[in-house]
């Protein structure tokens, strides 16, 4: 029997698009065991109890790569990260798929053959390696392999994530974004991206507010989040160092100094006069990512 337990994450960090990305104290926990036949799940709605669970499919994926077929298997669910709002839910079913079966297995994965495997089935990096190994940590794809580094930050801040209570699919919000990118905006980007990781390294956080600056996705998606301008821009008023659309969104991320308290009292003032509703959740870095226990 093995216990996974895999950190939210928030994905592109503003203008980091599909390479930035960051870990946060929100967990999803799964624990597996192999039976003596079928499959049974536990803790997810029943449309998610079959061989089409992301979690299973995860399993099934590693599985094949080991050679390895099991007689049957239990799959205990204990979510508590929101599915589909950008805060990395599906890249935590691959990432606790994966790192369950492997430990179901004895381990026999690597830690890159892990990684590269789980990049693979979703597609890009940005949120699997801060869900894997916690902190801020860019990644690529270099020639099918998934290269990655944590970012050594100075941690004098906080992050609020602003949670609604409607649901975005990755699908619709990549449908939006163009096939090409203006040079102009390529750069704007690039300048941004250095500059978020410059900010973050030297506790310079006063940068962050130009650093998290956007033009690759986010006006794109905005145009799927109702009032988003209207609440990037309350968040400014009321003090933030950065707001950005977590992922791809629904879900807004927020950095706050780390002895700000009013902040999320203000916002959660505002958000109540929205005709959606929103949950204001304050969160710490994760710096450990997926944990693995055999039990």
């Amino acid at each position: 029997m093995v216990e996974v337990k895999v950190p939210a994450t928030s994905a592109n960090i503003g203008p980091g698009f599909d390479c930035l990305g960051l870990a946060v104290k929100k967990y999803n926990r799964f624990v597996v065991e192999e039976i003596e036949e079928g499959l049974v799940f536990e803790g997810c709605e029943e449309e998610f109890k079959n061989e089409e669970n992301l979690i299973y499919v995860s399993m099934k994926k590693c599985f094949d790569k080991l050679n390895y077929t099991p007689t049957g298997l239990s799959i205990k669910i204990e979510g508590d990260i929101p599915v589909s709002r950008g805060l990395g839910s599906s890249a935590a079913c691959v990432v606790g798929g994966i790192l369950a079966a492997n430990g179901l297995t004895g381990g026999t994965l690597s830690e890159e053959e892990v990684l590269n495997l789980a990049a693979e089935m979703e597609g890009h990096p940005d949120n699997i390696t801060p869900a894997l190994y916690g902190g801020i940590t860019v990644s690529v794809t270099e020639e099918d392999r998934t290269i990655y580094n944590k970012i050594n930050i100075k941690e004098d801040f906080k992050l609020c994530a602003l949670i609604p209570d409607f649901k975005l699919s990755t699908d619709r919000a990549r449908a939006v974004l163009p096939k090409t990118i203006d040079y102009k905006q390529g750069v704007y980007n690039i300048g941004r991206v250095a500059l978020m990781i410059s900010a973050l390294s030297s506790g310079n956080l006063e940068l962050l507010k130009i650093a998290c600056k956007d033009k690759l996705h986010e006006d794109y998606r905005a145009q799927l989040i109702e009032n988003f301008y209207d609440i990037k821009d309350k968040c400014s008023e009321f003090n933030a160092l950065s707001v950005f659309l977590s992922g791809a969104g629904p879900a807004i991320m927020v950095m706050l100094r780390k002895d700000d308290t009013s902040f999320s009292n203000n916002i959660k003032k505002y958000l109540d006069t929205l005709r959606n509703r929103w949950e204001v959740l304050e969160l710490d870095i994760d710096n450990e990512g997926s944990q693995v226990t055999i039990l």
